[in-house]
């Protein structure tokens, strides 16, 4: 039996919460690791780490589908640009306080919603918008971004945004076709050797404890991944842009648990508006799911 395309929708974004949720984890131990080591370094290890399992998971198979695919300019194109936001927000991250970072980073959300009907053919339920809507609102509260000016950092972060967003719908676009394993090893060997690149400028032999470190960032991340890209073939990309959103609370729980980061009272009603968005996309999805009893189901 297979899935109708509402449960298909609720599992897309269950699996985009667990993924965002392993982000959360795998970005608050690189931000622990770049005091030490420099970002194009710990992106090295965690690339050749997540493309080493992918080899021994798919063998020469997945080599074979790598060079036989359509999908390679996308695929090469996507990787590309997540490699640059990354960069672009990490170098931003160190000059811009995290209110003011995360503020401009989660426009990202309401841009995959806005390209989504244009670039992939989508049509956004109306409670999609709102719980996009809903949660950026939740955003808005817990950063409390207000006397925010123009600067290099806030630039970057936001264009840093731009390109993660497009990035989510070209793995929207890449789905249809690809595996989520073979997405994994393109974007991961695009990582790797860009990053390695870099790194052989600033390289820096890691400590016995940095390299445990490395290693969760890259289990972590290729989970994350895998998670995520699961979640693209199964969920419409303004469904999961509100998913990215429950991160935010991630944050702020990772920032008290390792960090000791007190949140404000704002943070939890900014939370509340984050948990009622997700809310509201989950029973979008299972309304959605009613309709379509008794409409046959195309085979799968």
């Amino acid at each position: 039996m297979t899935e109708s395309r509402g449960q298909n929708g609720t599992t897309g974004i269950l699996l985009g919460l667990l993924a965002y949720g392993l982000f959360s984890v795998h970005d608050a131990t690189i931000k622990w690791l770049v005091t030490e080591l420099p970002v194009p370094e710990v992106l090295f290890f965690r690339s050749i780490a997540i493309v080493i399992t992918c080899l021994v998971i798919g063998r020469f198979r997945l080599i074979e589908r790598m060079l036989a695919t359509r999908m390679k300019g996308r695929l090469l194109l996507r990787s590309v640009m997540i490699l640059a936001a990354w960069f672009l927000f990490f170098t931003a991250a160190r000059s811009l306080p995290l209110a003011q970072l995360l503020s401009l980073y989660f426009a990202a959300p309401l841009i995959v919603t806005m390209l989504s009907v244009p670039v992939l053919g989508e049509r956004v339920k109306s409670g999609h918008w709102v719980a996009v809507l809903v949660g950026f609102a939740g955003v808005m509260v817990v950063t409390n971004p207000f006397g925010l000016h123009i600067s290099l950092p806030a630039l970057l972060v936001f264009a840093a945004a731009a390109l993660w967003a497009y990035g989510v719908i070209l793995m929207r676009q890449i789905a249809r076709h690809e595996s989520s394993l073979v997405q994994i090893f393109a974007m991961s060997l695009v990582f790797m050797l860009g990053a390695g690149g870099v790194s052989a400028f600033t390289w820096r032999m890691p400590s016995g404890r940095e390299l445990v470190l490395l290693l969760g960032v890259s289990v972590f991340g290729g989970l994350a991944q895998f998670a995520l890209f699961e979640s693209a073939r199964r969920a419409a990309a303004s469904a999961l842009a509100t998913v990215e959103y429950s991160s935010l609370i991630w944050a702020f729980i990772l920032g008290y648990a390792i960090w000791g980061d007190i949140p404000r009272p704002s943070t939890f009603a900014g939370a509340g508006l984050i948990l009622l968005a997700g809310l509201m996309l989950i029973v979008t999805e299972r309304l959605g799911a009613r309709r379509l009893v008794g409409i046959p189901q195309s085979p799968t």
